[in-house]
């Protein structure tokens, strides 16, 4: 007799090729519409499921975790933060959580690297200008934007995509400084000539680009607090593809509006999708609708790795991407 296949209940559309794998290994309820689920879709979700596959826009807190039925047991997570997944409760119900580390590094270094050099180049003033059909040609000293090659950049979390980013800058000529949780490698600084400041503040206040690569976590929230975004010298710059709450985005807007700060590159937002209206008036920020991370191809391999984190615990074993273990 054929083993029962586990109902696995994904929250959005997925690329059409891992929905069709899903479908085929597993009893698969997909989200065909893509909108978000409610907390009382959830809350259904997690009262049926034997596995739930959530994404950022998913708020799984104490209150939906208490719905898990009897037969769930994993949370496959598809992407690699979890903050919005409530792991103390997950691990109260004796959940396992996986997530999808490691596929989208090179993406969003890519994108972070586009964001570092948009802003001081003026590159979405330009191209606003041309849509407006008002450009009258070419002038010695018209949009003038800042050289990078030679700057100091600062980068906020030198983990998988901090590194990454770091890698690119150095092909642009830029000198790459870092504050951390815990100091790089040995190696891994000679090869990016990196410096390293045990002093957040001290970095802040000496870079003309910070770019910020931090998770989320309770210890990052507002970590460029406005007592921090003041520290930066009126030539800086700030690039954020990480996540919106880790800049206090009210005071970001304050500096930014006052030329306190040189200009801003943002791919996420403290309270998305919303957005402070003020940050959209400004021709220095360029504003992205967290993209990121968004090609096919890391879509797809964070998809494979949901699959076979499901298909791994499914079998009896012990996902490799576990972010918390149920108890055995």
């Amino acid at each position: 007799m054929a083993k029962k296949k586990p109902l696995v209940v994904v929250t959005r559309k997925l690329p059409e090729v891992i929905e069709t794998r899903m479908m085929e290994l597993f009893d698969a309820r997909l989200n065909d519409d893509d909108a978000p689920m409610s907390q009382a879709d959830l809350i259904a979700a997690m009262k049926t499921a034997d596995v739930l596959v959530p994404t950022i826009t998913d708020r799984i807190d104490k209150a939906v975790i208490a719905h898990a039925n009897p037969n769930l047991r994993l949370i496959a997570n598809f992407g690699n933060g979890v903050d919005h997944i409530d792991l103390a409760s997950a691990r109260e119900r004796n959940l396992t959580v996986t997530n999808t580390p490691g596929v989208l590094t090179e993406d969003t270094a890519d994108m972070t690297m586009a964001l570092i050099l948009a802003v001081p180049r003026r590159l979405a003033e330009g191209e606003r200008l041309m849509r407006s059909g008002e450009w009258t040609g070419w002038s010695p000293t018209f949009m003038l934007g800042h050289r990078i090659w030679g700057k100091r950049l600062g980068i906020v979390g030198m983990g998988r995509v901090g590194t990454a980013v770091a890698r690119r800058a150095r092909g642009f000529g830029l000198s790459i400084h870092y504050h951390n949780r815990h100091r790089a490698p040995e190696e891994v600084e000679a090869e990016l000539e990196a410096t390293y400041w045990e002093s957040l503040d001290q970095m802040l206040a000496r870079m003309d680009i910070i770019s910020v690569n931090c998770p989320h976590t309770p210890a990052t929230y507002h970590l460029l607090s406005a007592r921090r975004l003041k520290l930066l010298r009126p030539h800086a710059y700030v690039v954020n593809t990480s996540r919106g709450d880790v800049i206090d985005e009210n005071a970001l807007t304050r500096l930014l509006r006052g030329g306190e700060i040189a200009g801003a590159a943002l791919d996420v937002f403290e309270h998305e999708p919303a957005i402070n209206p003020k940050l959209r008036e400004l021709d220095n920020v360029v504003l992205l609708p967290h993209i990121s991370s968004a090609t096919i191809e890391g879509r797809i391999d964070m998809g494979e790795k949901v699959i076979i984190n499901i298909k791994t615990f499914v079998d009896g074993h012990a996902p490799a991407d576990r972010v918390i273990d149920a108890y055995k």
